[in-house]
């Protein structure tokens, strides 16, 4: 099963001020490469070949800087929330807009991961889309050990590989998951909700599946942030 992918780049970054006045931030660079050409260069890697991308703040940069994504073996979509909106519509919103495209059977699972994060290693590895296709689970997240700014983290993680939300210890969502579109089936296309009440409904019936990943991981919120990950 090859899955297809949204990656969320619709918000304004308002921390990331000045840089996000005139640049979406997914198209800030790191070591002069877009932050969202990483994944794209993963999923592309990884075997995907469809990516919708999500838009509001100067979505028209998108189309412009990235085209039709032929020149990483990718087709992609543009999910236009400013043209169509007027605005985000925040994750869950966004990612109930774009069904159509991500799951056109109503059926597939589907990566999500965000266009301001930055995790260099992360696979989008196919066995894990084949261990979640065959599970029970409506969504699949990676957890990182919680950033200095953020120390409280999201989720606990159960011996079973569920999330919890509340736990000795809580990591941090790293942006990055599977979800079956089923999540979703409530959510009205157009609709702004933020995807916490969901994934909480998920995890309120022991479906939300979670695994820990150790790898290089940097939630680009802001501009010391960005630069501290550009190559001395």
């Amino acid at each position: 099963m090859i899955p297809r992918a949204l990656i969320l780049a619709a918000g304004r970054g308002e921390r990331m001020r000045p840089l996000t006045d005139a640049t979406p931030k997914p198209l800030l660079t790191v070591n002069g490469v877009p932050l969202i050409e990483y994944h794209l260069r993963a999923l592309a890697a990884a075997g995907v070949r469809d990516v919708v991308i999500n838009t509001a703040w100067l979505e028209e940069q998108f189309p412009a800087a990235l085209g039709d994504g032929s020149r990483w073996g990718l087709r992609l979509q543009y999910s236009m929330e400013g043209r169509d909106h007027g605005g985000a519509l925040e994750t869950a919103g966004g990612i109930a807009k774009a069904l159509a495209w991500l799951a056109p059977t109503g059926e597939e699972p589907f990566w999500v991961v965000s266009g301001d994060v930055f995790l260099p290693g992360f696979a989008f590895d196919p066995a894990a889309v084949a261990r979640f296709a065959a599970s029970p689970e409506w969504a699949h997240l990676w957890l990182v050990p919680n950033a200095p700014h953020h120390p409280r983290g999201d989720f606990g993680l159960s011996p079973q590989g569920l999330a919890l939300p509340e736990a000795p210890e809580k990591l941090t969502w790293a942006s990055v998951g599977l979800f079956r579109p089923g999540l979703f089936a409530d959510v009205s296309p157009g609709t702004r909700l933020a995807l916490r009440p969901v994934l909480e409904r998920a995890m309120a019936g022991g479906r939300l599946g979670a695994e820990r990943w150790d790898g290089p991981w940097t939630d680009v919120g802001t501009v010391e942030r960005l630069a501290g990950l550009q190559a001395p």
